[in-house]
């Protein structure tokens, strides 16, 4: 655990993140296809002194629920529209000079040299500030849009995503540190004998390479993983940097970093190498008693059946079957193994009927709402991390950019004041800010002389 918590902002380019009634803000519409709207998130989180934000994607309408896009398209799921977060993220690092910006790409559907090319770019147009958080997609809308009739089963999405990741660090490491000379003078752009071939042939990838791109600030970017079953826990001890951490509760967090950090350990990474960031979804308030009055305002938003739809797609599984008065007592999805447990293990402690837990589900995802003053909640917060529960929090918005102001404007000052969170952003990429370690060989970390700053 570091002497200080570490801060990210949590985000979806479109009219839902983890709260379905975002887009119903009835304070002021919320302008989810607008590049003003995204500079303006980035700037206010980097005001914050945010170490990163990053975008959560899918690559397909959700239609799991009622096995059609009826429900989700009607009310508004998480699903129901979805821009590119890379080119979002361009603009941002327009807008910004600090914080950390990361991307969602699928590792089930995507090339390792077109995912490595993307974020050498990013890396670069943003002075060392890229993050990809890797993804093995969660239903069969995804497969059909790539032309394959079911998603691939969850071993074997993961068996592709490890060699994905060994194609692109290679990839990545293809051109060292000083390969890009630029002499004018002489004449030589790049010396040849410092970009090598990677002549990768695989089970599920050949790639001859170089990349076509020289060396970047971070070298790679910074890797966030968020899954949650033991083959996902598995793989981001191998791999990840920042792992997102989706639990109801503190002792549910405790349990899942402790799981991570043993896994990390078991990997020969050194302590401290990976991040684990739990997401709580805060509500601001004058009182305690404003705060929760605006979280049920925001919750009674939320129809049971827009968070249904939203947790068919993510268990890859329809629900719409099932009698909405009646408790839901067996699932199997081949979606998120995570999120499955978490809705059977509080269905059952609480005695929920389906129509509740799609009520859950539609407000937060299950993340857990935090209501108070902003010192409250600083408080609330470091309770949590001086536990040793999380190396720090995601904050998921319940509306944009509202929360994050609120957050910004009252939380961070308290958790300054206390030494919790940083008053000036320090080092020159998120690695530096994070304090992580890539995982496997050094490879490209460093940056090139020419690097900007």
């Amino acid at each position: 655990m570091s002497a200080t918590l570490h801060l990210a902002g949590f985000l979806s380019a479109g009219p839902v993140v983890h709260s379905h009634a975002l887009w119903r803000n009835p304070q002021h519409p919320t302008d989810f296809l607008s590049a003003a709207h995204y500079a303006e998130i980035g700037r206010v989180l980097e005001r914050g002194r945010f170490d990163l934000l990053f975008f959560a994607d899918r690559l397909a309408l959700a239609d799991r629920f009622g096995n059609d896009r009826e429900t989700g398209l009607r009310l508004g799921d998480q699903d129901a529209t979805r821009l590119d977060p890379l080119p979002v993220l361009a603009v941002i690092a327009a807008a910004t000079r600090h914080i950390g910006l990361g991307a969602t790409r699928s590792t089930t559907y995507e090339h390792p040299y077109h995912v490595a090319r993307a974020f050498r770019t990013l890396d670069h147009l943003s002075g060392g500030r890229a993050a990809w958080n890797v993804v093995t997609s969660l239903n069969d809308g995804e497969a059909l849009n790539f032309g394959f009739d079911a998603h691939m089963d969850h071993g074997a999405r993961y068996d592709r995503a490890d060699e994905f990741l060994e194609v692109a660090t290679k990839l990545w490491d293809s051109w060292d540190p000083d390969a890009l000379v630029l002499d004018r003078g002489r004449g030589i752009y790049a010396d040849p004998a410092k970009v090598r071939s990677i002549d990768h042939v695989g089970r599920y990838f050949r790639s001859r390479g170089p990349l076509n791109i020289p060396a970047s600030p971070q070298g790679r970017p910074v890797i966030i993983q968020a899954g949650a079953s033991g083959r996902g826990r598995h793989f981001a001890a191998r791999w990840a940097e920042v792992v997102f951490c989706l639990a109801p509760d503190p002792a549910a967090m405790a349990a899942f970093t402790a799981s991570i950090r043993e896994g990390v350990a078991a990997a020969g990474r050194p302590p401290g190498s990976c991040k684990v960031l739990a997401a709580v979804m805060p509500f601001v308030g004058r009182t305690r008693s404003e705060a929760e009055d605006r979280r049920d305002a925001h919750n009674a938003l939320v129809d049971p059946r827009v968070g249904l739809s939203t947790l068919s797609a993510h268990l890859n599984l329809d629900l719409s079957g099932l009698p909405l008065d009646r408790p839901i007592e067996r699932l199997a999805g081949t979606g998120t193994q995570g999120n499955l447990a978490h809705v059977l293990r509080i269905s059952a402690e609480e005695d929920l009927t389906l129509a509740q837990i799609g009520q859950i589900y539609g407000q937060s995802v299950m993340v857990p709402q935090l209501c108070g003053t902003g010192r409250e909640i600083a408080d609330e917060i470091v309770a949590i991390f001086r536990a040793g529960a999380c190396d720090g929090f995601i904050i998921s918005p319940a509306f944009l950019p509202d929360s994050f102001v609120d957050f910004v404007d009252h939380v961070v000052p308290a958790l300054q004041e206390g030494g919790w969170v940083r008053r000036h952003y320090e080092g020159q990429t998120l690695r530096d800010r994070l304090r992580s370690e890539p995982a496997g060989p050094a490879g490209t970390r460093h940056a090139p002389a020419h690097a900007a700053p």
